[in-house]
C-alpha cells in the first residue's frame, strides 16, 4: 500500500516496501517559547531556518503547527505554511485541531497535504473527513475515540478500522489513511512501548495501512531521550511503522532510521548508510 504526498515540485511515497519517511517535528510552537513569540509577532525567520535545517538533516516531509493560545490560528497557520514553502519543497503535514485552520490551510496548499489528524469520535470524523476528501489530501487517523486511549491493542485496532471504514464512506481511499497507533511515554507505564508495538503489528497484519506516530513521545520525562527514541524507531519499523513525526536534527534518531532501513532491506548495498557516514566524516574534518 502506497500513500503519495506532494508539494508543488516534490513527491514522497510512504510504503512498507520503501525507505522510512521522516516527518520533521520542529515547526511547532508548543514548548518553544521563543518560536511561539516570534510566530505570534509575525516573524518567520526561525520557522524558515527550522524548515531548511530539517530538510538538510534528512527530513522527507515537514509537520507545520501554529497552535498558539489567543491567536488567529487559521491566519497564522496559512502564513506559516507559506513561509515554509518559500524555502522548502518538502510536502507538508498540516497539524491543527481547529477545523477553520485546517480548512484555510488546505485551501492555500499547493500539492497533496497530510492532515494531522482525525480521531474516531463521530463528530470529528464527520467534520474532518469531508474536508480531506474535498481537497484531495491524506489524513492521519489516531487510534483513540471518545473513551480515550485504550491500553488493549485489539481495541486500538478496532478503532483504527472504524476510521478507515468511515473514510471510505466519504470516498477517501484506504491508502490515504495513515494510522497513528499512539506512542505513549514509558516513564508513566513501562508496558506502553510493548502495547504500541503490538498495535502496530496488528494494524500491519489486519489492515495493511501505513502508520505514523509522534515517536518522541515514548521518552517524555526521561533523561537521555535521544537514546530511547533511537532505540524505539527500528523496533517500530520492524513492527510496521512506515513514517514518524520526529526530530531529524538529533543524530541518534537520524542514524537509527538509516540503520533500520539498512537492516530491513531498504538500503541496497548500504549506499545510503555509507553516504551518510562519509558526509558526517567530511563535516567533522572541516571543524
Amino acid at each position: 500500500m502506497e500513500t503519495v504526498l506532494r508539494s508543488r515540485t516534490r513527491e514522497v511515497v510512504i510504503s512498507i516496501d520503501r525507505p522510512f519517511v521522516i516527518i520533521g517535528e520542529r515547526i511547532n510552537p508548543t514548548g518553544r517559547k521563543v518560536l511561539a513569540a516570534e510566530m505570534k509577532a509575525g516573524r518567520m525567520d526561525r520557522v524558515k531556518a527550522d524548515a531548511i535545517a530539517q530538510g538538510a538533516a534528512g527530513a522527507h516531509m515537514l509537520d507545520v503547527n501554529a497552535g498558539i493560545p489567543a491567536i488567529d490560528e487559521p491566519a497564522l497557520l496559512v502564513a506559516t505554511i507559506k513561509a515554509v514553502s518559500d524555502v522548502s519543497d518538502l510536502p507538508i503535514c498540516i497539524d491543527s485541531s481547529v477545523m477553520e485552520a485546517l480548512e484555510a490551510a488546505l485551501a492555500v496548499y499547493e500539492g497533496k497535504a497530510l492532515v494531522n489528524s482525525v480521531t474516531a469520535e463521530d463528530e470529528r470524523m464527520d467534520r474532518i473527513l469531508p474536508l480531506v476528501k474535498k481537497h484531495g489530501a491524506a489524513v492521519i487517523g489516531m487510534a483513540n475515540d471518545e473513551t480515550g486511549i485504550s491500553m488493549v491493542p485489539e481495541e486500538r485496532l478496532a478503532i483504527a478500522r472504524r476510521i478507515v471504514d468511515r473514510a471510505a464512506d466519504y470516498g477517501i481511499p484506504r491508502e490515504d489513511v495513515i494510522i497513528d497507533p499512539i506512542a505513549m511515554t514509558v516513564a508513566a507505564d513501562p508496558t506502553c512501548g510493548l502495547i504500541t508495538l503490538e498495535t502496530m503489528r496488528l494494524i500491519r497484519n489486519e489492515l495493511g495501512n501505513n502508520m505514523t506516530c509522534g515517536a518522541s513521545n515514548v521518552s517524555f520525562g526521561l533523561p537521555d531521550r535521544a537514546t530511547v527514541n533511537a532505540a524505539f524507531l527500528p523496533l517500530a519499523m520492524h513492527a510496521g511503522l512506515t513514517c514518524a513525526i520526529t526530530n531529524p536534527l538529533v543524530p541518534e534518531v537520524r542514524r537509527a532510521v538509516l540503520a533500520g532501513d539498512l537492516l530491513l532491506g531498504h538500503d541496497e548495498y548500504a549506499m545510503r548508510w555509507i553516504a551518510s557516514y562519509r558526509a558526517e566524516q567530511a563535516a567533522a574534518a572541516t571543524k
